[in-house]
């Protein structure tokens, strides 16, 4: 028993260290296969010196030897089938990251219809950026690529297009200072970046080796998105607690929904545009608390908001009907939001979405930082007061949460929901 503890620890250890948690995109199968042996190898090694350490028996003759072996087979054969099952699913169409190209030399062109050609890697080209009086805009030109824009234009088109990861092709010495800028505009908003081996000075940003092809060295920097096998177990966290969820409650859906048809004209569901992961727009679900035309008249109690920032809030809204208000106290309103956790538009834990409206008054870009992650029914911020919270400080509240990020962190904030829940703090 100690010694399978000392194996799953070590095995840990060493493939977290190898990278193997982490997204392999770009990496190709023969690079991931000869890391898969060299760690086995690693790991092997110390399960052979913690069995010395513990003068544990079994561990001698040809145990090592056909360890080795077995676990690089099986590792490797486990490797091979998720590749088959990630690229059967990229190609219809899902798990995708869609990607911006800065440059448009050669280089740029030829990875470009290498994502075009390669589906099961999972990219979707958005476009070029680059000065519109490069010397290869003849090239450029003839491959029928579109450019979104010039240099001066990237900052607005982060802000705007959803962009999971920026790839730069711009020559690094004569370029130094313009790479460098576009590395904290992508860290700055969270959007992770790819570029050829260069070191540049970044507060947040983590350094992933990666390449991309098979020849050129590349470092992708990510500013607290979430990947990997964390994000899978996060990712099934959510689904299972969501569904478990949903059938339990049943019976309270059904009563709230009489409730609300009842006490007032208009649908059950009140459906809103969000802003979600790297700015995706959804459409979130809630138990309808406010009169059916309450967005219009959003416009005329404008003078009215209490809340600082771009957000919107009014403690005695009058657009909000009386049953309405005793949902929004007991956060009951936002339990559909469980069916957009199963399909994926939110986690159970992680910023809350905002809408389109909130989004377009942000003015800082290392607020944008948020969207770097799926955003959550609830967090740091539901827990520590919600509307009692200023802008700014609920802005830090989610850097916290991206930056300190972990599995244990949501179990943590799932716990104190409740008891938030209960007290009505900030509810408004």
């Amino acid at each position: 028993m100690l010694l399978f503890g000392g194996f799953l620890v070590i095995w840990h250890v060493v493939f977290a260290a190898f990278g193997f948690y982490q997204s392999k995109r770009l990496t190709s199968c023969w690079s991931e296969s000869s890391k898969i042996l060299q760690a086995t190898a690693v790991g092997s090694a110390g399960i052979y010196l913690l069995s010395v350490s513990l003068e544990i028996s079994m561990v001698q003759g040809l145990f090592l030897p056909v360890f080795f072996a077995s676990m690089a087979a099986i590792t490797v054969a486990c490797r091979l089938v998720l590749r088959w099952v990630l690229g059967a699913v990229r190609r219809r169409g899902r798990n995708l990251r869609h990607v911006l190209i800065v440059g448009t030399n050669s280089r740029a062109i030829a990875f470009a219809r290498k994502l075009e050609v390669t589906p099961e890697l999972g990219f979707r080209l958005i476009g070029f950026v680059d000065s519109r009086e490069w010397d290869m805009a003849g090239e450029f030109e003839r491959s029928g690529y579109q450019l979104l824009g010039d240099m001066r234009e990237l900052p607005e088109l982060l802000r705007r297009q959803v962009v999971d990861e920026v790839m730069v092709f711009l020559p690094l010495k004569s370029f130094y200072e313009l790479n460098s800028r576009i590395v904290k505009q992508c860290e700055e908003q969270g959007i992770r970046v790819t570029l050829p081996s260069s070191l540049f000075e970044l507060k947040n940003a983590r350094v992933l080796a990666e390449a991309v092809d098979d020849e050129e060295p590349a470092f992708t920097m990510a500013t607290g998105a979430i990947e990997g096998a964390p994000a899978a177990a996060k990712r099934a966290i959510d689904l299972v607690v969501a569904a478990a969820l949903l059938v339990a409650l049943a019976p309270l859906f059904l009563a709230v929904a009489l409730l609300v048809k009842a006490t007032s004209p208009g649908p059950v569901f009140f459906t809103q545009e969000r802003i979600g992961l790297s700015k995706r727009r959804f459409r979130m679900l809630k138990f309808r608390t406010m009169v059916v035309d309450a967005e219009r008249r959003q416009r005329e109690l404008e003078h009215l908001n209490e809340a600082n920032g771009p957000v919107f809030k009014i403690r005695k809204d009058p657009r909000i009907t009386s049953v309405g208000a005793v949902l929004r106290n007991t956060s009951i309103d936002e339990l559909p939001q469980l069916l957009n956790v199963l399909k994926g538009d939110l986690s159970l834990v992680g910023p809350r979405p905002l809408p389109v409206r909130d989004y377009e008054g942000f003015e800082r870009d290392w607020h944008r930082r948020r969207f770097s992650v799926r955003p959550g029914i609830t967090c740091l911020w539901q827990i520590g007061g919600r509307s009692d919270v200023s802008f700014e400080r609920w802005m830090e509240l989610d850097m916290q949460y991206i930056d300190t990020w972990s599995l244990w962190l949501d179990l943590k904030i799932l716990c104190k929901t409740i008891p938030a829940v209960l007290r009505g703090a900030g509810a408004a």
